[in-house]
C-alpha cells in the first residue's frame, strides 16, 4: 500500500493543454475515483500515474519517492483497462498466472496465489476455461485477478465496467468494493458514471476541463457542490436550476423566480448574498416535496405537472417552473397525474452565482 501525490500535473499533446496544474492526494489504502465527462483530462492523468505518458511539467510521488520518470515496471502498479486484454488460447488459470511467471515466480508460490485469487473472485469453477466461454463479468474478473495476483501497491483502473451491461456492471462493481475492502490497497479508479463514482468511492476528484474542480467524500460532494458544474454533475436526474434575483432585508433573504414567484433562503447557509444579486437557484428533483393541507404557505411553488413516468417505487415527473423545464421525483402512492396542479416545498436549497457558476454557500 501506498499514498499517491500529485503536484501541479501539467500535460499537454502539441499545443493542446489536457491537464492545467492538477493536485491530488490519496491516503494510503484508500478508494479514490476520478470522475468527470469525456474529455475532463481524467484517463490521461491515470495513465501518467501508471508511466504509459510522460508528465509535461510537475511531480508524481508514491509515498516518499518520486516516481515521475519511472518506466511502468519500476512503479509496483497493475493496470484494469476498459478492455479484458485476456490471452484468448490461455486458460483462466494460465490467465492469471501469466505476469508470476514473466517474473520468474516460484511455482508453488503462483499455484497458490491464483487458487486464492480464483476463490476471492469466484473463478474457481472456471480455471481451466477459456476466455471464449465466459461471460463479460466473468471476463472481467479475471483481469482483475490477474492485476490482483501480482500484490502491488497500488491498483490502476480505466473505466473497467464500460463494456458491461447494467446488471453486469452492478454485480462487479460491488466484486471490485470487495477486492479492495479485502486487500486493502490503494486503488484509483477512472469513470465518467457518477453512480460508480458515488458507490465505490472514499473520495472523490471532480475534473472539469483539465483541472480538479472539486475534491471530497461522495456525501460532501453531492451535498455541497462547489459549483453549479459540479451540481449538474452529480445526481440523477440531474439538479434543477432557476434564475432569480436575491431580495434581502436585515434578517430575511428570497430567490424571487422568473414568474415572480419567491423562495426563502437561509442567511446562516448564504450570508453574502446582496439585494438584487443575480443568482441560480439549485434544487435535487428528490429534494421537492408535496404540500399537503387546506393552508397553503406563501412559499410554496406552485406548477402543473406534465409528463410522469412510473418508476417502481416512485414516480419521475415533468413540468415547468417559471418558465423553466424541472423535474421532481414523488412516490408512487403520492398518485400524482398528468395535468395535475401542486404546491411543492424544497427541502434544501443550492444558490450559484448567475456569472461564475461558483457555490454561494458559507
Amino acid at each position: 500500500m501506498v499514498a499517491v501525490t500529485c503536484t501541479q500535473i501539467v500535460k499537454s499533446f502539441g499545443a493542446t493543454q489536457v491537464l492545467k496544474g492538477v493536485d491530488i492526494h490519496v491516503p494510503d489504502g484508500a478508494f479514490a475515483v476520478l470522475v468527470g465527462p469525456s474529455g475532463c483530462g481524467k484517463s490521461t492523468l491515470l495513465r501518467l500515474l501508471a508511466g504509459l505518458e510522460e508528465v509535461t511539467s510537475g511531480q508524481i510521488r508514491f509515498g516518499e519517492r518520486d516516481v515521475t520518470s519511472l518506466e511502468p515496471r519500476a512503479r509496483d502498479i497493475a493496470m484494469v483497462f476498459q478492455s479484458y486484454a485476456l490471452y484468448p488460447h490461455l486458460s483462466v488459470r494460465d490467465n492469471l498466472a501469466f505476469g508470476l511467471k514473466l517474473r520468474k515466480t516460484d511455482p508453488a508460490t503462483i499455484r497458490q496465489r491464483v487458487d486464492e485469487v480464483a476463490t476471492m473472485l469466484g473463478l474457481t469453477p472456471k480455471l481451466d476455461s477459456l476466455p471464449r466461454d465466459l461471460s463479460g463479468g466473468q471476463r472481467q474478473r479475471v483481469a482483475m485477478g490477474r492485476a490482483i495476483v501480482r500484490r502491488p501497491q497500488l491498483f490502476l483502473f480505466d473505466e473497467p465496467l464500460s463494456n458491461l451491461d447494467a446488471a453486469l456492471r452492478a454485480q462487479v462493481r460491488v466484486d471490485i468494493r470487495k477486492q479492495h475492502e479485502q486487500l486493502g490497497a490503494t486503488s484509483i479508479y477512472v469513470t465518467h458514471d457518477q453512480v460508480e463514482a458515488m458507490t465505490l468511492a472514499d473520495l472523490m476528484f471532480v475534473l472539469n476541463k483539465g483541472q480538479v474542480e472539486q475534491f471530497g467524500t461522495p456525501r460532501q460532494v453531492y451535498d455541497a457542490p462547489c459549483s453549479r458544474f459540479v451540481a449538474g454533475f452529480l445526481g440523477s436526474p440531474a439538479m434543477n436550476f432557476l434564475p432569480a434575483v436575491t431580495e434581502r432585508g436585515d434578517r430575511s433573504a428570497s430567490a424571487r423566480l422568473a414568474d415572480g414567484s419567491t423562495v426563502d433562503l437561509d442567511l446562516h447557509t448564504f450570508p453574502a448574498l446582496t439585494p438584487g444579486q443575480p443568482i441560480t437557484v439549485g434544487v435535487r428533483p428528490h429534494d421537492l416535496s408535496l404540500e399537503t393541507g387546506d393552508h397553503p404557505t406563501a412559499s410554496a411553488l406552485s406548477l402543473r405537472a406534465g409528463l410522469v413516468e412510473l418508476l417502481g417505487p416512485e414516480l419521475q415527473i415533468h413540468a415547468e417552473l417559471a418558465g423553466t423545464p424541472v423535474t421532481l421525483c414523488l412516490e408512487t402512492a403520492s398518485g400524482v397525474r398528468k395535468g395535475d396542479a401542486l404546491r411543492l416545498q424544497p427541502r434544501a436549497l443550492h444558490v450559484f452565482d448567475a456569472a461564475t457558476g461558483a457555490s454561494l454557500r458559507a
